[in-house]
């Protein structure tokens, strides 16, 4: 995946805050996969998850760009400019 993205100025971490959705964790409720903010460190759920806490999350902060926690997948995705990346 490649696309523009004018958005990499806002990656400012790679570590996650907590090791699961943070506002699944505080419900009780459970999520389908992981997406970290790389501006502010969140860690929400994916857009299959029933709560949409990674988009919710977006769309409180503004916080482009965001990046799959999953495990052998190392793609990002900045929300603004419906962009795929690939960070290092």
């Amino acid at each position: 995946m490649s696309a523009q993205c004018t958005h990499l100025n806002q990656v400012k971490t790679d570590k996650p805050n907590s090791h699961g959705c943070e506002e699944c964790l505080a419900m009780g409720d459970t999520w389908v996969h992981l997406r970290l903010c790389r501006t502010s460190g969140h860690v929400g759920c994916c857009d299959s998850s029933k709560n949409k806490h990674a988009t919710k999350h977006f769309q409180a902060t503004r916080h482009p760009i965001m990046t799959s926690l999953e495990p052998g997948e190392d793609w990002s995705w900045c929300y603004i400019d419906e962009a795929g990346l690939l960070l290092e």
